[in-house]
C-alpha cells in the first residue's frame, strides 16, 4: 500500500541528538562517564519530555546533586549545543514529500520548553502537517498509547502510515500496530525507502 502520510522521529532523525558527544567536548571523557554512571541523565530528559518544566526539571537535578550540578546545568544553558547539527539531507526529504502532496506528522519525544527553543533555532519543526509531541501528550514512545493517539487523530490507518525513528524499540512498536516502518540509519537509506514507496523520484530525494 501507498502510505497516505509520513512520520518523522525528530532526534537522530532531522537533528543530531548526542549528549554524550558535547559532555566529551566540554569536561572529557572520563569524567563525563563517571557524571552519566552517577546521575540518571536521560532519565532526567525523559521528565521533560513527558511534560515537566524545561529549566525548572533539570536545575531541580542540579541542585539534588551538588557534585555534578554545573555539569546537569549545561543540560539547559548549552541544550541546543547538543541538539546539533541539522540533518540536511532529512530536512529535504521532508519539504520534498510536502511539496509532493504527501502529509508530514512529527511523532518525538520532545519537552514542551524544549521544542519551542529547538524551534527558533530550526524553523523547519514549525513545518509539520500535524505535531505529535510527547510534552503536550503526557507520553512517550515506545508506549503504545501515543502512537493510538497518532492514528486517532490523523484519522490515517495504520498501514497508511510509514514512520522512520532511529531506536529499534520504538520501530518495533510501529510496526507492531501495522505501521509501515523504516529503521533510520541515515539519510540516503531513508531517501531510497521513500523512492520504494512510491512517493519519491531519484530526482526528488537526492
Amino acid at each position: 500500500m501507498t502510505p497516505e502520510a509520513v512520520v518523522f522521529d525528530i532526534g537522530n532523525v532531522l537533528i543530531e541528538w548526542q549528549p554524550e558527544r558535547f559532555y566529551d567536548s566540554r569536561i572529557g571523557v572520563d569524567r563525563r562517564r563517571a557524571m552519566f554512571a552517577e546521575v540518571d541523565l536521560h532519565g532526567m530528559n525523559d521528565r521533560v519530555d513527558l511534560g515537566g518544566n524545561f529549566r525548572g526539571t533539570i536545575y531541580d537535578m542540579a541542585e539534588a546533586t551538588p557534585a555534578w550540578r554545573d555539569e546537569i546545568r549545561m543540560w539547559h544553558d548549552h541544550w541546543i549545543e547538543m541538539a546539533s547539527p541539522v540533518i540536511d539531507h532529512s530536512v529535504r526529504l521532508m519539504r520534498a514529500l510536502q511539496a509532493r502532496g504527501v502529509p508530514v506528522f512529527s511523532l518525538t519525544n520532545f519537552g514542551i520548553g524544549s521544542y519551542d527553543h529547538a524551534a527558533t533555532f530550526y524553523p523547519f519543526l514549525r513545518e509539520f502537517d500535524r505535531d505529535f509531541i510527547s510534552g503536550h501528550m503526557g507520553v512517550i514512545k515506545p508506549d503504545p498509547e501515543i502512537y493510538r493517539r497518532l492514528e486517532e487523530t490523523s484519522g490515517i490507518a495504520p498501514d497508511a502510515l510509514l514512520f522512520t525513528d532511529d531506536r529499534a524499540d520504538n520501530i518495533a512498536m510501529a510496526a507492531s500496530r501495522g505501521w509501515q516502518t523504516h529503521l533510520f540509519e541515515g539519510p540516503r537509506g531513508w531517501a531510497d525507502r521513500l523512492i520504494e514507496a512510491g512517493l519519491l523520484t531519484k530526482e526528488d530525494a537526492a
